[in-house]
């Protein structure tokens, strides 16, 4: 693969989906990995994924129809590509350079993209994929066509965004890029977020592709996040 381009087409093997053709949920966490983040706040989001690993990975179920894909900015990377849950590996993220948020955006969705086609022609079913932005601040790119982008996905149904401001976090932009209303992460509880998510693609997991499929409420007794 030419890593000079990151939209270049990425193979996908139908033989993941005959040893497993139980139709899938994607999640695709954009995760912002810029220099800001350096210290506690890196720290929580890396032992964040372990939890969310093992909070899923412990639910048989959800371990073969729930998949996970990181895109890290910055520079935008896929460091994960879509895999289950009992074969994804939590990645060891470091925080450095900038926040190039407008092209990871366009680059996961991009990826989304593809997978969905190996879906498709695999004849697997899949349920609406669930697209999380994770940031503590503001794009240092141009971020306007990525969130057109967003809101035709979601006006045609192909995904649902989220995203999620850290402390720091430039929450008006985040307000012009999704089509909900941001998230503000308390403190650094990444870990009860992920605990959320967690639950709620174990629910999705026991449903039928097509039911409509809510997300738990943010507003936890835990309180892991505001509006």
């Amino acid at each position: 693969m030419n890593m000079s381009d990151p939209f270049e087409q990425i193979p996908f093997s139908g033989i993941e989906f005959a040893d497993n053709p139980e139709p899938r949920c994607p999640c695709l966490l954009l995760l912002d990995t810029s220099a800001s983040m350096q210290g506690k706040a890196i720290q929580e989001l890396n032992a964040g994924l372990v939890l969310f690993k093992d909070e899923i990975s412990a639910d048989s179920l959800a371990a073969k129809r729930a998949e996970i894909a990181i895109v890290s900015f910055g520079p935008p990377k896929v460091v994960t590509d879509f895999q289950t849950a009992d074969y994804f590996q939590p990645p060891h993220l470091q925080a450095d350079n900038d926040t190039p948020m407008g092209a990871a955006i366009e680059l996961g969705l991009h990826l989304l993209e593809q997978r969905k086609g190996a879906y498709k022609n695999s004849g697997v079913g899949y349920f609406r994929p669930w697209v999380f932005l994770i940031t503590d601040g503001g794009p240092t790119d141009q971020w306007w066509a990525a969130a057109e982008k967003i809101k035709k996905g979601e006006e045609s149904q192909a995904f649902s965004f989220f995203a999620v401001g850290v402390e720091g976090a430039n929450m008006e932009i985040l307000e012009k890029l999704s089509v909900r209303k941001p998230l503000k992460l308390k403190e650094l509880r990444f870990r009860d977020l992920f605990i959320w998510l967690s639950s709620s693609m174990k629910s999705v997991a026991y449903s039928k592709v097509g039911d409509q499929v809510l997300l738990l409420n943010p507003a936890t007794p835990d309180g892991w996040a505001s509006v």
